[in-house]
């Protein structure tokens, strides 16, 4: 298990223990009442940490008008005005989003690093491909693992420098093979958390993909404490999908579905089921594995590690608990009584 040293972020200790879903808004930045209310959605929707574009002094007025309307960290995201960075922080974010490297000369980097450290502010430093330093891509040829983590680290030297440690990291690539490679290549050389996500991964079809194998191998590695899936559309989809990512890895919160596939034994219309069934479950925060299974085969024994579920059979279902079998239901009542029976666990 990798050892990480403790990060904290709003009311959030980053140590591993437990993996936080972050989003970003993406609304204008001069458009302050669509961010509060994007934000709010956010969080609604389960999202733990939410980042907002900082571009101008103007976006500034961003950081209050959100903080006071939701419970969740903000975080500043900021690009080579260290003014910025300064006017955030006193505008009270939780976390600031910056490259020491792109802000300036060292007077400028002691400024940002300590007045972060009077307020107890964390600095994300976020390497990614297309933000490599001209003198490490001449060395490298190209974006890769080596080149990318070695950026990271040259960042975060320049805030050690000024014994700043409050440091979250983050190497995303579009190219999955080579954001899974970077971040294990980092997580032997520091042990800073990391903000995991393949960058730029696409609309919501592609990019869950993307996500789902770059993310999920890290954390199936045990490496990684907040996560981002990247989606081009609503940000509020990119909350639901980490959700399901996490729980796909057994780190995760909430129901889970399991479904059959479907085969020629299939006597109910098994798919609306199961889509009708995901979606009311969708928000309930109970910890439990829910199965909808098309007939007996799939039924009872192969999902008996289920907390409840059905299984298919002649326009009708049996629905059973921990493997055993409760009672027979008809096809038209199987989403009302399955939701009823979780409604009681």
């Amino acid at each position: 298990m990798r050892t990480v040293k403790k990060v904290k972020v709003g009311n959030y200790i980053l140590d591993g223990k437990k993996i936080y879903v972050q989003s970003m808004l993406n609304k204008r930045s001069d458009d302050i009442e669509g961010n509060v209310i994007q934000a709010e959605e956010l969080e609604k929707a389960g999202c733990d940490i939410v980042r907002v574009a900082v571009p101008d002094m103007e976006a500034v007025k961003l950081i209050p008008a959100i903080k006071e309307k939701i419970n969740i960290p903000l975080v500043a995201d900021i690009h080579f005005d260290y003014r910025l960075a300064l006017a955030a922080a006193d505008a009270g974010v939780d976390k600031i989003r910056i490259n020491p490297g792109n802000i300036g000369d060292m007077d400028r980097v002691k400024q940002v690093a300590v007045t972060c450290a009077n307020k107890n502010i964390p600095i994300r430093i976020g390497v990614n491909s297309g933000s490599l330093e001209k003198h490490i891509l001449e060395r490298y040829q190209a974006p890769v693992p080596e080149a990318l983590v070695e950026s990271a680290l040259y960042h975060v030297k320049l805030l050690e420098r000024f014994d700043f440690e409050n440091i979250v990291i983050s190497i995303k690539s579009s190219n999955v093979k080579t954001m899974i490679e970077s971040y294990r290549l980092a997580a032997l050389k520091c042990g800073y958390p990391m903000h995991l996500g393949v960058t730029e991964a696409g609309t919501e079809r592609m990019g869950i993909i993307k996500s789902a194998a770059g993310i999920g191998s890290l954390l199936c590695d045990g490496i990684g404490e907040t996560i981002r899936v990247s989606l081009t559309g609503n940000p509020v989809s990119e909350v639901y999908a980490a959700k399901d990512i996490l729980k796909a890895v057994g780190r995760g919160s909430g129901v889970e579905i399991i479904s059959c596939p479907t085969c020629g034994r299939t006597r109910i219309d098994l798919v609306k089921a199961a889509h009708t069934i995901e979606e009311a479950v969708k928000g309930i925060d109970k910890n439990i594995k829910v199965a909808v299974m098309g007939c007996f085969v799939n039924g009872p024994g192969e999902a008996k590690e289920a907390d409840i579920g059905i299984a298919g059979g002649d326009k009708c279902a049996v629905l059973f608990k921990k493997g055993e079998i409760l009672r027979k239901i008809p096809e038209e009542n199987i989403v009302p009584e399955l939701l009823k029976e979780i409604e009681l666990l």
